[in-house]
């Protein structure tokens, strides 16, 4: 394993964005899975498509959205205290970046799934506030830790660890 970890390491640094889109990708496709066979137990009705959807949102959107938002946080909170910063960052990441994530989520996955608008608005309706409450019960003090002890180049993938329970617990909200 510590090969694995050596060259993940040096593909982190020499390939910042584009690898913490793949892991994301990853962990979306795993986190998928988990919701489709461990908590919806769909067995052989599994949704290859949606598992598609899930893969490209975390390939696409979401690595390199949150790898852009956590430097961006760094330059933000540069001058700050280092007792202080990693507060700062925690609370504008769950005002800003968490209600904007789970929206773009829904819409997305929405879209993807060949929702209309009104769909879209409808699942918005149902289900945005009851996942952001489920957010607050999870990722505040993932967050606090990330940006107290973790080095930029390894929060993502701190964050896509413990996104494989949350992924699963989105996709199945997705897709109930």
């Amino acid at each position: 394993m510590s090969g694995f970890w050596r060259w993940y390491i040096g593909y982190v640094k020499r390939y910042p964005l584009k690898s913490q889109a793949y892991s994301t990708g990853v962990l979306f496709f795993i986190g998928d899975v988990v919701a489709q066979q461990g908590v919806e137990r769909k067995g052989k009705s599994h949704d290859f498509y949606r598992t598609f959807r899930q893969t490209a949102f975390g390939v696409v959107i979401a690595g390199p959205a949150l790898r852009g938002w956590y430097g961006l946080l760094d330059r933000i909170y540069k001058t700050s205290s280092p007792k202080t910063a990693g507060l700062k960052k925690m609370v504008t990441d769950q005002v800003i970046m968490a209600p904007l994530f789970i929206f773009t989520f829904f819409t997305a996955m929405g879209f993807a799934s060949g929702m209309n608008l009104e769909q879209v608005k409808e699942k918005l309706n149902r289900d945005y506030i009851d996942t952001f409450k489920g957010n607050l019960k999870v990722w505040p003090i993932v967050q606090l830790t990330n940006f107290y002890f973790v080095p930029l180049q390894h929060r993502v993938l701190v964050v896509n660890v413990v996104a494989l329970f949350w992924n699963s617990y989105l996709a199945w909200k997705a897709n109930l």
